[in-house]
């Protein structure tokens, strides 16, 4: 077993059934859109241990995981939601920490998701939480990730401890703006409780920045349910384009509504998979790509549409009949071709600086898929021999 027999077996008991609830916890990932992978063998005794990808390449364990499963806020799609009747389990800072100490000795694990059903209000949750963190990093000596929750209403010098924790951190707006939380999560205040959250986390991330230029500072991250509350994509993306440029969040996640039993939604169609696929897309492009959201095409609903990728459609729009010439184009132009990434294009930047691009071989070379980007580029004012028919 992955724990010692100074554990006590209440707290295993509770431990077991909070990391088996975290199935129905909103989807999040270390670096990339949520994915989670079967365990190796010697992990199956472990429960919520799932597979988060890196951006880098590769993937790490981490242990999913709750507080306490009670909660006093009714959001209408949770199944920790106040007044559902299932059996809950908590564990206190002490018990939660040992335990995931156990298992980083074991070799299970290699980083804590750490978050909570609320009870007592959200600064006296957000206590429980640094407090776990706490002894993880003094009494432990844990030195790995740790990724914290910021509970809405969190005061500000319980963020500036969490950043001081913490690897990364989160809040969850769950909606796109006040209107549509309203109809998720009631008893949830959009801009006092999680916009303001949100915004003094990056005030103080700043200020750590400054004061710790060669220190890494903790990154921040959001998620919002799709598909709950008749929120349409173009609410989605102004919210996520405002949350990258004034916030400076590394990534939203987007969670597809799926409805759970007993709860007050439980009758709600689940969303389409390919919505927070597309979301996903869109969400890159303005992060990484230049884009704004007035350069999506969306359907009369309002949403993305689902049977192309947002980047190829604009591409298709703007570049079939006026194609970029390659050896021309800046890096802003670059990165919209389909097929170019921000990398591509700086080593198509960098190969320019001594030589001009002149053949099919050479664009396979600096790593361009010539099938995808042939539509919609010139090489040295002509097409590539051999592009689609519609030419």
């Amino acid at each position: 077993m992955f724990y010692n027999k100074d554990v006590d077996t209440t707290n295993l008991a509770n431990f077991h059934l909070l990391t088996s609830q975290t199935e129905f916890e909103l989807e999040e990932s270390h670096d990339t859109p949520p994915e989670c992978y079967s365990p190796k063998p010697k992990m199956r005794e472990a429960p919520a241990i799932f597979w988060a990808k890196r951006s880098g390449g590769g993937r790490t364990p981490l242990l999913k995981t709750l507080l306490t499963s009670a909660c006093e806020k009714n959001c209408l799609y949770c199944p920790f939601r106040a007044g559902r009747d299932f059996r809950r389990a908590t564990l206190q800072p002490v018990e939660m920490a040992q335990i995931f100490s156990q298992m980083t000795t074991a070799g299970l694990v290699q980083g804590l998701f750490l978050s909570s059903g609320m009870v007592g209000g959200g600064i006296r949750t957000q206590d429980k939480i640094l407090d776990t963190a706490e002894i993880l990093r003094t009494k432990y000596q844990y030195a790995g990730y740790v990724h914290l929750k910021l509970m809405p209403g969190a005061e500000k010098d319980q963020i500036l401890r969490a950043l001081q924790l913490a690897t990364r951190v989160s809040v969850n707006l769950e909606a796109p703006n006040q209107e549509r939380l309203k109809d998720l999560a009631p008893r949830k205040n959009f801009h006092e409780e999680l916009w303001q959250v949100l915004q003094w986390a990056n005030e103080l991330r700043q200020s750590l920045q400054n004061a710790h230029q060669n220190v890494q500072i903790p990154s921040l991250v959001t998620q919002l349910v799709v598909g709950a509350a008749n929120e349409t994509d173009v609410e989605i993306l102004q919210t996520s384009a405002d949350l990258f440029t004034r916030l400076k969040l590394s990534r939203i996640y987007y969670s597809r509504f799926s409805p759970i039993p007993d709860t007050p939604l439980e009758n709600l169609p689940p969303a389409d998979p390919l919505r927070p696929l597309r979301l996903y897309q869109a969400s890159f492009l303005i992060r990484d790509y230049g884009f704004k959201t007035d350069d999506f095409f969306f359907t009369s609903s309002g949403n993305l549409p689902l049977d192309q990728d947002p980047k190829t459609l604009w591409a298709q729009a703007h570049l079939l009949h006026s194609p970029i010439e390659l050896n021309k184009a800046d890096f802003s132009l670059l990165v919209r071709i389909p097929g170019i990434g921000p990398k591509t294009a700086r080593r198509i930047l960098q190969f320019r600086r001594n030589s001009k691009i002149k053949s099919e071989s050479e664009l396979r070379h600096l790593g361009i898929p010539v099938n995808r980007v042939s539509p919609y580029i010139l090489l040295n004012g002509k097409k590539i021999p051999g592009q689609p028919s519609f030419w």
